[in-house]
């Protein structure tokens, strides 16, 4: 295989530049991982792992030097890699190395080593495909593992003994189901095996590192399969024990509910059809995870799960927490869609009043669409007159939404009369009945007594002054 007849045109420039720096030190420079495997599937991309028996460093710096400007070299002396960052591309450069582990630590301890030594370390086979860019190998694919013959399977394979390879750095367990996630490939029986068997080690592992890992399952096209891996191996219980906590049904007295795990895992998957956010993917993930503390069964109702969005929503945050996701406005708009997942269909239960669309758009702003999205994915019913029946539902919903909010300028809104204009106009300093003004006029605009705009608001804070003794200041 001449790998460069497969390489974009684009790319070509770049690796005979590292190949001719190469050259110049005297040295083989290979490119190794990623790279090589994605342009055996034909995916761009823009990150290049480079490999040389040799020093990693001094082709970096001989790289950098073929360039004129507008070039970012980061040297890491302690690990004896660099980074360097050209034409767009991010571009990794280390020395052949082999490793070997302790056990309580994921950091090995690393050694000068071969090509072949280098690609055993590799994670997957499919990771340890290399390809020297000089000297007479040159484009010549060096695939000691049968890891093509892993991609034309579409099988992710480790290159050595699946419980050594885990047991050395238990991500690569994480790596290896985001990879099959990504890729729409199965993980090889024995590897799934020797997943199952370590996973415990996972516990090792930041949960910063686990984040990553999780973040690119949940952005892949369809989210479930990575946990569906990770609930069948062991490790969602470990990492994700509120998310176990809602799988598997209860009878009592021949009545069931449905297994909101798989359920919620519909959800995400629907959401990623519609939108490529992660916040609202985690949404998904999160809106009934207050279901399995607040479910009860009596006899009158059955089962019941009263008041999960509001426990859902508090829930949301030593999840963050955990995983070392953000705790600013992105923690909140999680929460604000977990906490209203069910307004939507109870207006579909009602008839649809204005004011009720008009507290909607008030409580979701910007964020209105964004939960339209998810309570659409909420239906998984395998009914289909029913799904159809929701869908209507929610349509006219959507339909009503556009309507007030096109006559009422809700969404994002702002109170025509501010808190500062009630202290001026009747004298005030801040107080609490400058809140009750503030709101009682709020409160008239969405019960549709006045309409939103600034007139209609400054007469109607005048009448409520007469209530409370004020008169305006001359």
């Amino acid at each position: 295989m001449d790998f460069f007849k497969h390489v974009p045109k684009s790319d070509i420039e770049i690796l005979d530049r590292i190949g001719e720096a190469a050259n110049q030190i005297g040295c083989t420079a290979y490119v190794i991982g990623g790279y090589v495997r994605d342009v055996w599937l034909k995916r761009s991309s823009k990150d290049i792992d480079i490999v040389t028996v040799g020093s990693g460093i001094r082709l970096a710096e001989r790289v950098r030097d073929t360039f004129d400007s507008n070039v970012s070299l980061k040297v890491f002396k302690r690990f004896g890699t660099a980074q360097l960052k050209a034409l767009g591309y991010e571009i990794e450069f280390v020395g052949a190395r082999k490793e070997s582990y302790r056990y309580h630590s994921r950091k090995p301890i690393v050694e000068d080593g071969t090509l072949e030594e280098d690609q055993l370390r590799r994670d997957f086979t499919i990771n340890a495909l290399s390809v020297a860019l000089n000297g007479p190998e040159r484009g010549q694919l060096l695939d000691p593992f049968e890891g093509i013959k892993d991609l034309e399977n579409r099988m992710i394979r480790t290159p050595r003994d699946p419980i050594i390879t885990f047991r050395d750095d238990p991500l690569r367990i994480l790596r290896g189901i985001r990879f099959a996630t990504q890729l729409g490939f199965v993980i090889e029986s024995d590897t799934f095996a020797g997943m199952r068997e370590v996973v415990d080690r996972i516990k090792i592992i930041s949960f910063e590192r686990i984040r990553e890992e999780v973040q690119k399952i949940i952005s892949s096209s369809k989210p479930s399969i990575g946990f569906l891996m990770m609930e069948k191996i062991g490790l969602l219980k470990i990492i994700f024990p509120e998310l176990i906590a809602l799988k598997g049904v209860q009878v009592i007295n021949g009545i069931g509910h449905k297994d909101n795990f798989y359920h919620t895992l519909e959800v995400l998957d629907n959401v990623a059809v519609h939108s490529k956010d992660v916040w609202l993917r985690w949404s998904a993930l999160l809106h009934d995870i207050g279901k399995a503390p607040t479910k009860r069964f009596s006899q009158e109702e059955g089962w019941t799960f009263h008041g999960h969005e509001v426990v859902g929503a508090k829930m949301v945050t030593p999840i963050f927490k955990r995983f070392k996701l953000p705790l600013d406005e992105r923690k909140k708009y999680v929460q604000k869609l977990v906490r209203h997942h069910l307004r939507p269909i109870s207006l579909t239960k009602e008839c649809i009043t204005d004011s009720a669309i008009r507290r909607l758009l008030f409580d979701m702003g910007e964020h209105i669409d964004d939960l339209m999205i998810l309570c659409e994915a909420d239906i998984t019913s395998k009914n289909e007159r029913r799904v159809k029946k929701y869908l209507e539902n929610y349509q006219l919903v959507r339909i009503k939404l556009k309507e007030v909010e096109e006559k009422d300028k809700l969404r994002n809104w702002q109170p025509p009369v501010s808190g500062k204009e009630i202290m001026d106009t009747f004298g005030l300093k801040p107080s609490r009945l400058v809140g009750v003004i503030k709101t009682e006029i709020r409160e008239a605009i969405l019960d549709g007594i006045i309409p939103n705009d600034k007139e209609a608001a400054v007469q109607f804070m005048l009448e409520v002054a007469k209530k409370h003794d004020l008169t305006p200041v001359e």
